[in-house]
């Protein structure tokens, strides 16, 4: 319990990280919320067995984070703990496809291969460029852009909600762990009994303590709308920062930028050698 309350708080970094005031935190909410969702439909819009292809796209999370001023490290620590639930994913593609279609020199490798390392190169980029939204925007900001944006009301609420309180309901399990822990002697109390009835508990306090808090928001003027205490404003330099990034998107999606500069940097050498 104690790692999951760590994780949890190490989660709330990312709000500490959106109170910075680079350039990219200054662009409106909405104008990255559409640039990450047109990424994510770029990347996804390959087939199964392109690897290549995918690699230029990697330049739009890694220069929003390091014009964000968002430590690498930690979105590669929140990447890796998805990573294993992508690999689960397409972990019989190798012994469903078995049919040989690249090869390297005199050894081939099976579609399969191919299309298992595709999977967890898209779970990298999805992954990577939505941890980074968040981490230059909040997920305030990011809620209110979703509203803007026309998504249903209700799950953009319910996601705010879930994201606020879950530090709230990790807290409340963690304090029932550690009381179970300090009643209990040599290890006992332990049972799938007990971790039931602690559940069950835990439901009815969450479910009394969040009856309380929307009682508390009724009666402070809340009706579902979300509020920012500086308004969005969609300028020229978020339509530029917009316009820019689809440009690119549709330029790598089109071209192979990868294995062009791979026939150009092998051209340059074959040419020197030549000399």
């Amino acid at each position: 319990m104690e790692k999951i309350q760590h994780r949890a708080y190490d989660l709330g970094y990312l709000d500490t990280l959106s109170r910075q005031r680079t350039p990219i935190h200054r662009i409106d909410p909405r104008a990255k919320v559409i640039t990450t969702l047109a990424f994510l439909a770029f990347v996804l819009s390959f087939d199964k067995y392109t690897l290549s292809a995918l690699v230029p796209f990697f330049l739009y999370p890694l220069v929003i984070a390091a014009i964000g001023d968002v430590p690498l490290a930690y979105i590669g620590r929140k990447v890796a703990f998805i990573a294993p639930l992508a690999a689960l994913l397409g972990i019989f593609n190798p012994v469903l496809d078995r049919h040989p279609i690249m090869m390297f020199d005199s050894v081939s490798m099976a579609g399969g291969w191919v299309s298992f390392c595709s999977i967890i190169l898209r779970a990298v980029l999805t992954v990577g460029a939505a941890m980074t939204l968040i981490a230059v925007t909040g997920m305030q900001p990011l809620c209110a852009a979703l509203d803007r944006l026309r998504v249903p009301r209700v799950f953009v609420v319910q996601l705010m909600f879930l994201y606020r309180y879950l530090f709230v309901l990790v807290e409340e399990a963690t304090r029932m762990a550690r009381a179970r822990t300090f009643r209990s002697a040599d290890r006992r109390g332990g049972g799938l009994k007990v971790y039931g009835s602690l559940v069950g508990h835990l439901l009815l306090r969450t479910y009394d303590r969040a009856e309380r808090i929307y009682l508390a928001m009724v009666s402070r003027g809340f009706t579902g709308e979300i509020k920012l205490l500086q308004p969005l404003s969609l300028g020229a330099r978020d339509l530029i920062f917009l316009l820019g990034w689809l440009v690119f998107f549709v330029f790598i999606r089109m071209f192979n930028v990868a294995h062009l500069s791979g026939e150009f940097i092998l051209g340059v050498l074959r040419s020197v050698t030549i000399l």
